[in-house]
């Protein structure tokens, strides 16, 4: 179930990792960045009631780099 999300705050994060992008296309950066967290958002109200605690002060808080290192420590576990 979280492998999607995981996948969507992986992608975020490549998303605000690409400064060439961000350079070339200042408009289209924001835009894929402000489209994968309204699907993270979509995501989080779809599965709330099913997401530990944790998790769901992280995705509340829009902590979402904690709540990615939460889920790959949960993964190792």
């Amino acid at each position: 179930m979280t492998g999607q999300l995981i996948d969507l705050l992986r992608h975020r994060v490549a998303i605000i990792a690409d400064h060439p992008w961000r350079d070339r296309d200042p408009a289209g950066h924001l835009d894929a960045l402000k489209s994968v967290s309204e699907e993270i958002a979509a995501w989080t109200d779809t599965h709330h009631a099913t997401l530990d605690p944790q998790l769901r002060h992280y995705l509340a808080k829009a902590s979402f780099q904690k709540a990615l290192t939460h889920l790959e420590e949960l993964e190792h576990d």
